[in-house]
């Protein structure tokens, strides 16, 4: 079996935005490296080189998409460039093994856990599990947005509610909402890959009966109690009106993939028709929920 890996060259405040650019093309590893050769696979929070450039390099496997990465990834600063961007062939490694020997489980808030398989974790009545193994899609629950909208589902009661995920890329969302009890949830994503992975996870979690899975073009405005968007900060300002036409008032609206300078436009974009707003940092990262009016 063989791999892609792409790299590029970014500066260092740029960092983040690169990794979840990559992340949400379904990325299965990504590895940091200075111009000295020091890799750091996949840092710890607060824990970013703090190097002038940083090469991000992303593992894809071999049928990727390259040009729809390669477009991807020009939302980043600096990477205005196709020739900033290199690839190259990955030998056979178990990079799977490897992965798995590093990914061990992870709580989020007091009770919500992502447990790879083959792992267990401490007993506990009101314990929500997550089995879910790295490197089907974007969201393995170690990037700093997901980990915000994980926590922020552990402090909700949402059984018997309806939710929509738009922008699932792994489906974790969903499925934990789906675990909790919703009563039925809507996972969106324009990347058939995701989808399909988002299937793959909800029937290792046994939540496949309650979830529908669709594409933007699929998608249609439904009453839900709880929408989720941890999307990049353009399109959830270009969504705005469909991601709250999908909302029932009163329900909440959480939105993230929002850097710190980012904040207030999207703020602007949907505090007309929100109330109770509250934003929650994490790294250059912001949560923000809200209560429609």
């Amino acid at each position: 079996m063989s791999w892609v890996e792409v790299s590029i060259a970014v500066a260092r405040e740029q960092t983040a935005l690169a990794e979840f650019v990559l992340e949400h093309q379904g990325a299965l590893a990504i590895t940091l490296q200075d111009d000295a050769d020091d890799p750091v696979l996949e840092p710890g929070p607060g824990t970013t080189p703090l190097w002038p450039t940083v090469h991000v390099r992303g593992l894809f496997e071999a049928d990727a998409g390259r040009q729809q990465i390669t477009d991807a990834l020009q939302l980043v600063p600096g990477v205005n460039r196709p020739q900033l961007i290199r690839w190259r062939e990955v030998g056979d490694q178990d990079w799977e093994r490897t992965w798995m020997e590093r990914f061990q489980p992870m709580k989020f808030g007091q009770h919500l856990w992502i447990v790879p398989s083959g792992m267990q974790i401490p007993f506990e009545q009101h314990n929500t599990e997550i089995r879910l193994d790295p490197g089907l899609a974007f969201g393995t629950g170690t990037h700093p947005t997901t980990a915000l909208c994980l926590e922020w589902l552990d402090g909700q009661d949402v059984a018997g509610q309806r939710v929509v995920d738009y922008g699932c890329g792994s489906g974790i969302l969903g499925i934990a909402a789906a675990l909790k009890g919703a009563e039925w949830v809507i996972c969106v994503d324009n990347d058939p890959q995701a989808l399909e992975a988002t299937l793959a996870n909800a029937m290792r979690n046994k939540v496949a009966d309650i979830i529908d899975f669709q594409t933007p073009d699929e998608f249609r405005q439904a009453e839900a109690d709880i929408v989720l968007a941890n999307i990049l900060s353009g399109p959830l300002i270009e969504l705005s009106p469909v991601l709250l036409g999908s909302l029932k008032p009163g329900g909440w609206i959480v939105l993230s993939g929002v850097l710190d300078e980012q904040a207030d436009s999207v703020l602007q974009a949907y505090s007309h028709d929100c109330i109770e707003v509250k934003l929650e940092a994490r790294e250059a990262w912001i949560r923000l929920v809200a209560r429609k009016r």
